[in-house]
C-alpha cells in the first residue's frame, strides 16, 4: 500500500515530467519563430477571387505575361475582390536561388507593385544576364535598387512544391484563375492568360453592376 508521502512524491515526479516534455515540444517552436518561420506562400490583395501565377525566371513566355500584365495585376489587387498568388516553378536548377531572393524582398516589402518589380528584375537576371551564382544575382538587384530582408524561405518551398503537385504544373507560365469552388479555370501560355486575366476583369466590371 503506498503511503500518502509517496503518493505526492509520484505526484510531484509526474507534473516534472509532463512539464518536460511541454518544454521539448515548445522549445523548436520558439526557436522557429526566432528565425521568422512563415507558414503561407505570400499573396497579394484580398477577396473571394483567387490568381495563382505558376512561372519560372528562365522561361521566355513567363516574362512576357508578367510585364504585359503588370498594370492589369496592379489594377485587379486594388479591387479588393482578387487575391494574386506568384508561384516559382523550379525546372531550370537555379530557380530555387531566385525564389529565396523573391521572397527575401517582398517579405521587406509586401505590396504588389514591388513584388512585380522584384519579378522583372529576376526575369531580366535569368534571361538576359543569364546569372546562376548567388554572389551576382544579389549584386545584381543592388544595382538594381532591390531590397530585402531574410527570412526562413525553407518554410515556404514545401508549400509551392504542393501547389505545383496539387495543380498538376508541367508547363510555365500557367494560370489558374478561381471563380468559386466549383469553377477554377487553367490557362496555359502568354496569351491564354492574358485572355484569362482580362475575362476576370469583365466578369467583375459586370458584376458590380
Amino acid at each position: 500500500m503506498v503511503s500518502k508521502i509517496n503518493k505526492i512524491k509520484l505526484f510531484l515526479l509526474g507534473v516534472a515530467g509532463c512539464l518536460s516534455v511541454l518544454l521539448v515540444l515548445v522549445w523548436p517552436f520558439t526557436q522557429a519563430r526566432g528565425q521568422d518561420l512563415v507558414r503561407m506562400i505570400p499573396f497579394f490583395g484580398s477577396g473571394h477571387y483567387k490568381i495563382l501565377i505558376f512561372s519560372d525566371y528562365f522561361c521566355p513566355h513567363c516574362k512576357v505575361i508578367d510585364e504585359k500584365a503588370e498594370p492589369l495585376l496592379e489594377e485587379l489587387s486594388a479591387t479588393g475582390k482578387v487575391k494574386i498568388t506568384f508561384i516559382d516553378v523550379p525546372f531550370n536548377r537555379a530557380t530555387p536561388m531566385y525564389a529565396k531572393y523573391y521572397l527575401y524582398a517582398v517579405t521587406a516589402d509586401p505590396s504588389i507593385s514591388y513584388a512585380l518589380r522584384v519579378r522583372k528584375a529576376l526575369f531580366r537576371a535569368a534571361l538576359e544576364k543569364g546569372i546562376r551564382d548567388e554572389g551576382a544575382l544579389a549584386a545584381h538587384l543592388v544595382k538594381n535598387k532591390i531590397t530585402w530582408k531574410a527570412m526562413n524561405e525553407k518554410s515556404v518551398f514545401p508549400l509551392m512544391s504542393a501547389a505545383i503537385k496539387e495543380q498538376k504544373i508541367t508547363h510555365t507560365p500557367t494560370c489558374m484563375i478561381r471563380y468559386s469552388a466549383a469553377d477554377v479555370k487553367r490557362y496555359v501560355g502568354d496569351r491564354e492568360i492574358w485572355d484569362g486575366l482580362n475575362q476576370l476583369k469583365n466578369y467583375l466590371a459586370g458584376a458590380d453592376k
